[in-house]
This record gives structure tokens, C-alpha cells and sequence, in this order.
């Protein structure tokens, strides 16, 4: 099968390096510097310095020769989210496409099904997601991902692409509880870095990560998604590896917060795009929408917006009058 991927940050270059194993893989990077030294280096000095190519995969900054290669297989978007909507529009309605970002458009709140719905109506698209670090796919590492459309010959061709070695591809016919998942953890990825930045403890952390599982799987619901897909790796599995995990930017921005720190010093300091913090908007604004109850994510956005200290904001929550869990 041959594959294209349109994006050479550290996602997309270590799927591709896993599809590369098997197939023929073509790698578009928009800085023509940045292609040249990796065709000749065969490898991605920048977000994964170390990481030997196998001979399957090559690079191009041509566009054009990128999606040509693609069109007769499989597109993978690997831009962040503000990128989505410019990729999709310059390709064929015909092609078939799945894209890594997560989170919602910025300025329209749209997740990345409601883009495509826009600018390839009718196409065969879909989203690979799930609980993964760039760094351990390219090392080989084992990880588990779900691959989810509307349309079921994608899905299965997606699962053909990436289903190999230590590399499991589970099938999913919930795009909007996938890309619900994969938005709405990096928020509460933040609150866990909060909490542990407070030295709040082992139980705080539990307690943040399952209510704002239930924040999560409500507002999914009331968008349309599966129940069941929030018990996932779009889930709670994406949810536990980056609310946990030391290499997520969004806890580590959560343990910045803790400390005080200005949103502007923090990203500054994190060097890369935390996409919690593009997301929170969106996230609130969708959630009063539906009149659905979020107060972990408010109590994020709070303090991002610097309403209330993390100490302060923490307090509020702790304040809350009882109720039924369920």
C-alpha cells in the first residue's frame, strides 16, 4: 500500500516510520531545509533525533508529489488541528484520508469530522487517535491505536496500514466520540498536572482523572458519540497516558501553572504546541452550548485565563456540594 503523510512533526514522522516497515511511505515537510537534511541524514533531527529510517520511507517537500502517491492508497493529515482544514482542501474529493491532530478548530469550534464535512463532503475520511507518545511508536515500542470513520472500507484499510508488529489498530465506527476523547484530555490533562504541581496527592490525581472522564463521556454524548467509546483508548486510555505520563506537554503546562507562571511564560517554556490550552476554549463555549456540566474544565480555564489561582481554583472545586456520581 502506498501511503502519504502531509506533516514531518514528531507524530507524523514516527507513524510513519511504523507504516514504512511495510509499505511504501512518502513524507512531506513544508521547510525545504528541513527535507533535504532528512533525506540525507535519514532521519528527524528535530523531534526525533536518534531515530534510524527504514528503507521504505522517503521525503519530499514537494506537495504535489506527496499526495499523487498517496491518492492511489491512503492521506494521512498529520498538521495540528489549525492546519486541517487548508490540508483538506487541496486534495481530490476522491481521496481517502485520516488525520492524527486532535483538539477543535480554532475560531470555529469544529472538530476535524465537522471540517471535512465542510470542505470534502461526501468523502471517505476518518481518524487514527489514541493513547501514544511519538517517541516510543518510532522506538518500536508497543502502543495500541483506534482507527474510526463512518465509512467501513476506510477503516479496515487503516487497520491494514498500521496493524503490524508491535503496533495493535483497533476499528471504530465513532469519529465523534474518537475526536471528543482525543480534544477534551488534554484539558483535563492540565488539571492532573495542577493537582500533582499542589502536591495534592495520588488521590486527587485519581479523582480528576475519573470525574473528568464523566465530563468527558457527557459532553460526548450530547454531541452524538457512543457511550462506550469513552471506556476506550480514545478514552480513558488517552486520558491516562497524557494526565500521567512525564512526556505530555499538557501535564507538564498543568505542573507550570502549579507554580504560578504566566500562560504566556509557560509556552514559552514548553517550546512546543500544548494543545490543551488551544482547546479549553472551545471546550467550554461547547459545553454551555449543551448545557453540559464541566467543572474540572472550568476550573482549567479559570486558571489559564488567570480568573483564579490554581490554589484558588482547586478550593472551588473541593467546595462543591454533594451528589450522585452517577
Amino acid at each position: 500500500m502506498k501511503l502519504a503523510f502531509l506533516g514531518a512533526g514528531a507524530w507524523g514522522t514516527a507513524l510513519a516510520i511504523a507504516a514504512a516497515r511495510r509499505h511504501e511511505v512518502v513524507l512531506w515537510a513544508r521547510d525545504p531545509e528541513q527535507a533535504a537534511q532528512m533525506q540525507r541524514e535519514r532521519t528527524n533531527a528535530r523531534y526525533l533525533p536518534g531515530v534510524l529510517w527504514p528503507s521504505g520511507l522517503s521525503v519530499t517537500e514537494d506537495l504535489a508529489h506527496a499526495v499523487a502517491h498517496g491518492e492511489s492508497g491512503l492521506i494521512i493529515v498529520a498538521t495540528p488541528m489549525a492546519g486541517l482544514r487548508a490540508t483538506l482542501a487541496g486534495l481530490h474529493p476522491a481521496a481517502r484520508v485520516a488525520w492524527l491532530c486532535k483538539g477543535f478548530e480554532s475560531g470555529t469550534g469544529l472538530l476535524g469530522h465537522e471540517v471535512a464535512a465542510q470542505v470534502l463532503p461526501g468523502a471517505s475520511v476518518g481518524i487514527l487517535s489514541g493513547p501514544s507518545f511519538a517517541q516510543e511508536v518510532a522506538a518500536g515500542l508497543p502502543t495500541a491505536l483506534v482507527a474510526a470513520s463512518f465509512d467501513p472500507a476506510l477503516t479496515r484499510s487503516l487497520v491494514e496500514a498500521f496493524h503490524h508488529g508491535s503496533l495493535r489498530i483497533y476499528s471504530s465506527t465513532d469519529p465523534i466520540g474518537v475526536e471528543v476523547g482525543g480534544a477534551v484530555k488534554n484539558v483535563l490533562a492540565i488539571a492532573t498536572g495542577i493537582s500533582d504541581g499542589l502536591q495534592l496527592g495520588l488521590n486527587a490525581r485519581a479523582a480528576l482523572v475519573t470525574r473528568g472522564l464523566a465530563e468527558m463521556t457527557r459532553l460526548g454524548l450530547r454531541m452524538g458519540a457512543q457511550p462506550e467509546t469513552f471506556m476506550g483508548l480514545a478514552g480513558l486510555g488517552d486520558l491516562v497516558l497524557t494526565a500521567t505520563g512525564d512526556l505530555s506537554r499538557n501535564r507538564r503546562l498543568g505542573l507550570m501553572l502549579a507554580q504560578g507562571l504566566s500562560m504566556t511564560s509557560v509556552l514559552a517554556r514548553l517550546g512546543h504546541v500544548a494543545e490543551g490550552a488551544y482547546s479549553l476554549s472551545t471546550v467550554i463555549e461547547r459545553s454551555r452550548q449543551w448545557q453540559v456540566d464541566m467543572p474540572v474544565a472550568e476550573a482549567v480555564h479559570a486558571v489559564i485565563t488567570e480568573a483564579l489561582s490554581a490554589r484558588v481554583a482547586v478550593g472551588q472545586l473541593l467546595a462543591r456540594d454533594p451528589r450522585a456520581e452517577a
